[in-house]
């Protein structure tokens, strides 16, 4: 079961998804509440009206990490009555892998964090992590974000923008080993809302439910969003909680925050999890 990161969908995990089905395993790519097939669209942002975009309200900002969690929780109840689930969660999905390990571990055959959050008493949110001294050399979107967040409640940003500067600048933060056509594509599948608070929101993992489960951390090596740095930290500290269950680290040194264009080591770095 595959859940999506910030300003994202079930989509992003196409590539990885086909990769594994073709290798007979089953495959549930979550969309989280209000994104993906349910997802809300700016009316401002059809029409690529910036100063509207700046101000209209948007349904994604009442969400926290409780809807996430309750939500693939759900899925995952559903799923575990046919077999073993395996939950991998990328980027802020990390997050919701740690609550779901929190809510439901009894149900988990495996966890899994694609360079992703994994908060910790020190780091307790996505917020918290994302300020850590070991982020100081990732990119933030501040300069690309529409409108006050604050003041919205979330975190806006278009996808569809033709200045070079804010495309330079999304590029590096998803992907900048990546080809133009690639880069537009994955552009294209994102959406412009983030809930401000599902990132404020508190995701440790517990010792005595998510510190039993056996879990893996697929680390990248060119991660501009959620820098290589952080992701060693959040794994050392996770360890040194439960030093009897340590992660399981796959190291992919070049890959960038979405991962490399090809699927196929992904998958087979996924696929070994399976019982």
């Amino acid at each position: 079961m595959l859940v999506h990161g910030t300003h994202s969908a079930g989509a992003y995990w196409l590539p990885v998804a086909q990769e594994l089905t073709q290798r007979g395993h089953r495959v549930v790519a979550v969309d989280l509440p209000l994104h993906g097939s349910q997802a809300f669209v700016p009316e401002s942002y059809q029409r690529q009206d910036l100063a509207a975009m700046a101000t209209e309200p948007s349904p994604v900002a009442a969400l926290s990490l409780d809807d996430y969690e309750k939500h693939v929780t759900r899925i995952v109840r559903r799923a575990a009555a046919h077999g073993p689930v395996v939950l991998v969660g990328h980027s802020l999905g990390g997050a919701t892998v740690s609550r779901v390990s929190n809510a439901v571990p009894e149900l988990l055959h495996h966890i899994c964090y694609m360079a992703a959050f994994c908060p910790s008493p020190a780091l307790p949110t996505p917020d918290a992590c994302t300020a850590a001294p070991e982020n100081e050399n990732a990119l933030i979107p501040f300069d690309q974000i529409i409108g006050d967040p604050e003041q919205l409640g979330v975190m806006r940003l278009n996808p569809r923008t033709g200045d070079s500067g804010d495309l330079k600048a999304l590029r590096e933060m998803m992907c900048a080993d990546y080809p133009d056509d690639a880069f537009r594509q994955r552009l294209g599948s994102m959406q412009t809302d983030e809930s401000t608070t599902a990132y404020a929101g508190r995701a440790v993992g517990k010792a005595a439910t998510w510190g039993r489960l056996p879990r893996t951390y697929l680390r990248f090596g060119n991660d501009r969003t959620i820098a290589t740095k952080l992701q060693d930290r959040m794994i050392a500290e996770a360890d040194a909680r439960t030093p009897h269950n340590p992660f399981r680290v796959h190291d992919f040194p070049t890959a960038s925050h979405i991962g490399p264009l090809d699927p196929a080591p992904v998958a087979s770095a996924l696929a070994v999890l399976a019982p």
